[in-house]
C-alpha cells in the first residue's frame, strides 16, 4: 500500500511579510503558533489600546478605529474570496 505525500502547506505573503517586522512579527507568531492564552492576551491588548486611544483623543480615535476596521474587513471578505 503506497501512502499519499503530504499536501504543500500554503504561505499567506500577508504572514511572511508580517512576521519579519521587528516588533509586531513577534507577537504575530506567538498568536498563531503559540498557546491559546496568547490570543486572547492579544485581544486584550488591542481592546486596551483602543480603549486608552479614545480617552485620550476622543471622538476621533473611534473615527479612525472604525475605518481602520473596515480596511481590516474589506482584507478578509476579498481573501476569502479568493479561497
Amino acid at each position: 500500500m503506497t501512502t499519499m505525500p503530504d499536501a504543500p502547506q500554503q504561505r499567506w505573503i500577508t504572514r511572511h511579510v508580517t512576521y519579519r517586522l521587528p516588533v509586531i512579527g513577534r507577537m504575530a507568531r506567538e498568536v498563531v503558533d503559540g498557546p491559546v492564552d496568547n490570543a486572547f492576551a492579544a485581544i486584550f491588548g488591542i481592546v486596551a489600546a483602543i480603549a486608552s486611544a479614545v480617552l485620550m483623543f476622543g471622538y476621533p480615535a473611534l473615527i479612525f478605529v472604525g475605518l481602520a476596521a473596515t480596511a481590516l474587513m474589506f482584507i478578509t471578505l476579498v481573501r476569502i474570496t479568493l479561497g
